[in-house]
């Protein structure tokens, strides 16, 4: 899941983005509310985690305006002010779910897994390719029967190369798709992940050209 988190406090915002990486979600930070405004008008984010106090433009008035823009994203209100009164307010200008500070980051997560169930009307489907599962719904990735343990990033390469089977990507659109925002990663890291993660492929009985590279373009699928 993409995720962009509305939040001015670092002490908050980072160790949060931190945490959500390592469940395999990619993240972007920002710190006021137009920025969170233009940043979501991309289209990208599945999921924000809006702040209440935010400077420029508030929690509340920017939650509205995705609304009445249609935004689809989901929205997870964080906020300090924990009163009946707030919440309503918070529920009232289209936050999906409002979770009060301090927070159990296990909460927090055990939350966003809710609203992404209540969200999609049925399970994600197992993605093959092969003797390659990737099953969405518990991240879980095998290859022949057999467990492949990858990084998150390793795990967001595989799982776009399965989603789009029949593409070549480019370096610069698997950027584009995995990357946050204000990363600075260049193509060279791509392909050390790529190079990584075929070395685990490899490991696992698979053969060479199971992701393949296209001279000069990028990379694809190769033979099942």
């Amino acid at each position: 899941m993409r995720i962009l988190i509305v939040e001015d406090d670092d002490r908050i915002a980072k160790p949060l983005a931190e945490y959500l990486r390592r469940q395999h979600h990619i993240v972007d930070i920002t710190s006021d509310g137009i920025e969170g405004w233009e940043w979501s008008q991309s289209g990208l984010y599945e999921l924000i985690l809006l702040d209440l106090m935010l400077p420029k433009l508030d929690g509340i008035t920017l939650c509205q305006r995705l609304r009445a823009a249609s935004s689809n994203a989901l929205i997870l209100m964080l906020t300090a002010r924990d009163t009946t009164g707030d919440k309503i307010i918070g529920l009232d200008a289209g936050a999906d779910d409002y979770l009060v500070k301090p927070f159990d980051l296990k909460e927090l997560a055990a939350r966003i897994r809710a609203l992404a169930r209540r969200s999609q009307e049925i399970r994600p489907p197992i993605l093959i390719h092969g003797e390659m599962q990737l099953d969405p719904a518990t991240q879980q990735v095998t290859y022949a029967g057999d467990a492949l343990s990858l990084t998150p990033k390793e795990y967001m390469i595989l799982e776009c190369f399965l989603r789009n089977p029949n593409q070549v990507l480019t370096r610069s659109a698997i950027l584009d798709k995995l990357w946050e925002i204000d990363k600075s990663s260049g193509e060279g890291s791509i392909k050390t992940h790529i190079t990584n993660l075929r070395n685990k492929l490899r490991s696992a009985g698979s053969s060479e050209d199971f992701i393949e590279n296209i001279y000069g373009i990028g990379y694809r699928l190769g033979h099942k």
